[in-house]
């Protein structure tokens, strides 16, 4: 709870402030990380839609615990965006675990990781920003080495779910551009992910219905707490970090959570990374520090 508070109240000064809010995108790297690795976990026994669902919920809770405590207004003068964004945000998770049961798991997440390119193209006509040549790069390098570190596959059969979690991109793309112009309303990061995880909980819980339900064990709950606070702490830093950063920054910096899912299935699950993963690791780093150094 101490760590949400701080990432609520952390303040930035300076000169530094465009540089300092980027990275927080590191942090939400991290935790998106730790997701990642705790919903292949739960998959052993969980429906995409139930896991959806818990990380949604559990996240929910231990959002609105530091607001009851704190006493903080959830009302907002600009209801339609949040809501736009968590629609969106929601629409796009869905797509992505539709790619995920019906593609190779690193085609799903490659397509996926389109976004900060969808982003980079939408900036110019949603936020009024005109991307540098040298962030260009850096996001081009970065989704060649993403590409090159998950190898994906694809054949003509699987062209609507292709399709889909191409979209899937986009979507995510439209949801980070919405978080960016909540923070440029002075939207707070807690409130947008309160209204996310909300709408996330309930469309979740529809999707539920229609899906094959597992019951719930006391031993299942370390793994879906640690899935929804895990998901909680991510989805606050990556708030913070559109809100206070340089947006495509922080889009190049979100390479980093496919880099480090990588070291944690190699650690966890004693997965072997090859010379190629070694050398797209390598890229997606150097698209990071190019992104960085752009915007001294």
């Amino acid at each position: 709870m101490k760590f949400l508070i701080s990432l609520t109240h952390f303040k930035f000064t300076g000169h530094a402030l465009p540089k300092l809010g980027s990275l927080w995108m590191l942090v939400a790297a991290l935790g998106f990380a730790i997701m990642g690795a705790l919903v292949k976990v739960g998959a052993q026994k969980f429906s995409s839609a139930e896991l959806v669902f818990y990380r949604s919920l559990f996240g929910l809770l231990v959002i609105w615990l530091y607001i009851f405590t704190r006493k903080l207004p959830i009302a907002t003068p600009v209801m339609f965006k949040q809501m736009s964004r968590a629609l969106v945000g929601f629409a796009s998770l869905v797509l992505f675990f539709y790619a995920i049961s019906h593609l190779p798991l690193a085609t799903a997440i490659t397509l996926n990781y389109t976004s900060p390119l969808f982003l980079a193209l939408l900036t110019p006509f949603l936020l009024h920003e005109k991307p540098k040549k040298t962030l260009w790069l850096g996001l081009v390098l970065g989704f060649f080495g993403v590409t090159l570190l998950l190898e994906p596959n694809f054949n003509s059969k699987d062209w609507l779910a292709g399709s889909l979690g191409l979209l899937s991109g986009l979507g995510a793309a439209l949801a980070y551009a919405h978080v960016k112009q909540l923070g440029q309303l002075n939207e707070p990061d807690w409130r947008t992910v309160f209204y996310f995880t909300l709408l996330s909980t309930i469309g979740a819980g529809l999707w539920m219905l229609f899906a094959q339900f597992q019951p719930l064990a006391w031993r299942d709950l370390p793994v879906l707490l640690g899935l929804g606070l895990s998901a909680t702490i991510a989805q606050l830093a990556m708030t913070r970090a559109y809100r206070t950063g340089d947006t495509l920054v922080v889009a190049s910096l979100a390479y980093i959570t496919v880099v480090l899912a990588s070291l944690i299935a190699a650690i966890w699950w004693q997965e072997h990374l090859s010379l190629d993963a070694y050398i797209a690791i390598g890229l997606i780093v150097v698209s990071g520090i190019i992104s960085m150094r752009s915007t001294r």
